[in-house]
């Protein structure tokens, strides 16, 4: 049996997807990390590490980047680079990311946690999305989504996603807790 006490979620607390992955973290006993900046505004407040000026500069990449690679513009790049930023912290902590949102047909995942994804993708991380549009998981295998039932497997792991998360992207999240660890009280 693992111990769920040494497992960490890494988030950043927002509404929707992120509070809910930490919801059900709190529910199954894992520990949990939220991600933040001054003037951030989040949902969920449980454990929060607040960045530093520093902290998030090592999270700075240049929004021309991001645009390429997101395959995207984006019109507020000051605005949102924080939000870049706070997501690098989540994925270089987490050694498996676990997104809720939509999958674009350039194979990236809409907004920012599209972001999320690419780093995955570029820190070579276990990735799976569950796609709010086909309702299913997909994990990126072979440069490639391919469909799947994944599980947490890792001792520490992202929960990102959209602020405007489904009841079956809900439903997806408690499932893929209790496929990897069991009823909540187990």
């Amino acid at each position: 049996m693992t111990d769920r006490s040494k497992i960490t979620l890494y988030s950043g607390g927002l509404r929707g997807a992120e509070a809910e992955f930490g919801k059900c973290a709190e529910e199954w006993g894992l520990r949990e990390v939220n991600f933040s900046f001054k003037g951030h505004k989040m949902d969920r407040s449980k454990d929060v590490k607040v960045l530093t000026e520093e902290e998030l500069k090592q999270g700075d990449i240049s929004m021309e980047i991001v645009s390429k690679r997101m395959g995207r513009t984006y019109a507020q790049a000051e605005k949102i680079r924080r939000v870049i930023q706070s997501i690098f912290h989540m994925v270089n902590n987490g050694h498996q990311v676990f997104a809720i949102g939509w999958i674009q047909p350039d194979n990236t995942v809409k907004g920012g946690t599209g972001w999320a994804v690419e780093l995955g993708k570029l820190f070579n991380r276990p990735i799976s999305v569950y796609d709010q549009e086909k309702n299913r998981w997909y994990s990126w295998k072979d440069s490639r989504w391919e469909e799947d039932s994944p599980v947490i497997s890792q001792d520490s792991f992202v929960g990102t996603g959209t602020r405007h998360l489904t009841e079956e992207g809900r439903a997806a999240i408690r499932q893929l807790f209790e496929k990897s660890f069991g009823p909540a009280n187990g």
